[in-house]
């Protein structure tokens, strides 16, 4: 595969949405061929499952299930519309891959890291990200962007210390394979946090991509 994958983690209400939404206009301007895409979703399968894990009326819903269902809706995205962009030599920016099942579902879950990436290596078939930018803010302050008083989704209204526990999760995994991911400071203004995202996107460009 010729192309780029680029994914964006953090915690809910990092900013993920916003900068997305910057590099879309940034790689526009430089002409790059690229597709945007989130997780969970981003096929129609996908989108469906999507619906189910994050409704919240499904308060009984096993964190095993949980799981399998993020793996499931990841498949398919990799198997519909990753792999095939890639081949295509295109560059893909994801809202979100497999390090956020490992630290939600493997840490915040307590289902175990290693326990989570068997069942999503089984699914992804060796697509991983070329880089994955992840937004560090505190997940108190990330959460009061995203949610205001009474909204989210069912994961985003789970207690402040299930957060805290992701958050904490992504730390560990960064630091334990530190090869391909860039920390970016959340906590900037909009313009700040996106001027550190095009230089990590600059530098992966020059390296083996579209600005050679």
């Amino acid at each position: 595969m010729s192309g780029i994958f680029i994914t964006l983690e953090g915690p809910d209400g990092s900013g993920k949405s916003t900068i997305t939404e910057l590099i879309v206009e940034y790689l526009k301007d430089l002409n790059i061929d690229f597709i945007v895409t989130r997780e969970p979703g981003g096929t129609s399968i996908g989108e469906d499952i999507r619906n189910i894990i994050l409704d919240k009326k499904n308060t009984n819903m096993s964190p095993r299930t949980e799981a399998l269902l993020y793996a499931a809706s990841r498949s398919q995205h990799v198997y519909e519309k990753i792999r095939p962009a890639l081949e295509e030599g295109k560059v893909v920016l994801s809202e979100r891959f497999v390090l956020s099942s490992l630290v939600y579902q493997g840490i915040g879950r307590e289902l175990g890291v290693s326990d989570v990436k068997a069942i999503n290596d089984f699914g992804i078939e060796g697509v991983n990200p070329d880089l994955i930018l992840f937004f560090d803010i505190d997940p108190v302050e990330a959460l009061s962007r995203k949610t205001g008083e009474n909204s989210g989704d069912r994961l985003e209204m789970e207690g402040i210390n299930f957060h805290r526990e992701v958050y904490n999760g992504y730390l560990k995994l960064i630091s334990m394979y530190p090869e391909n991911i860039k920390v970016i400071d959340a906590s900037k203004s909009v313009e700040e946090t996106f001027e550190e995202v095009k230089n990590e996107l600059d530098k992966i460009f020059k390296k083996g991509g579209p600005l050679k």
